[in-house]
């Protein structure tokens, strides 16, 4: 029934297993005394706020169980200190896909040697069973080419060159006159 994480760790531990207790949140530099850690479990704690200098300190850490908590994502800097970790679980939370998922997203991806499971959107509801992964590709997705109004493929290949010109310049007309400068690449 711990609800933080105790101050009296000794700082040769290299194992640590504070799972199934109440630490809502972690605070800055939690286990700066314990820098030899290599593997950390927080497992089943109800975790809803990690702060980005928690892991402060833990150089040596190489696996973190974070899963079964109530995460809906990492503000940046979270996974920083971190640069030895190879297995991160975090597996039944409540991830979030909005713009604050990103950081752990793009961490995780750069950190390509990080094993990791759980990733999954469980809120908004229209991205509910979706990987980050993909929420965040969908995010970042090009605007439609059938949308845009001036498009060399959006005409008809059969098109001679001079028909093409002058719609071009016609384009080009109206751009100007609206102070904008379209550059088509064909």
């Amino acid at each position: 029934d711990l609800k933080k994480v105790p101050g009296n760790i000794p700082p040769d531990i290299v194992k640590l297993d504070l799972s199934s207790n109440k630490i809502r949140q972690l605070r800055p530099k939690e286990f700066e005394d314990v820098s030899e850690l290599k593997i950390l479990n927080l497992n089943s704690n109800g975790l809803t706020y990690i702060d980005p200098a928690a892991f402060s300190g833990l150089n040596n850490l190489e696996e973190l169980d974070l899963s079964n908590n109530s995460l809906q994502n990492f503000e940046y800097g979270v996974l920083e200190d971190l640069y030895f970790l190879k297995i991160l679980w975090l597996r039944e939370n409540p991830w979030r896909c909005d713009y604050n998922i990103h950081y752990l997203f793009y961490w995780l991806k750069h950190h390509y040697n990080v094993h990791y499971n759980g990733l999954e959107c469980k809120m908004p509801e229209e991205y509910k069973g979706w990987s980050v992964g993909k929420y965040v590709r969908s995010y970042y997705e090009e605007c439609p080419k059938d949308k845009l109004t001036i498009y060399p493929e959006n005409y008809d290949l059969d098109k001679d060159d001079e028909e093409w010109e002058r719609h071009k310049e016609q384009s080009v007309q109206t751009v100007k006159k609206h102070g904008v400068i379209v550059t088509v690449i064909g």
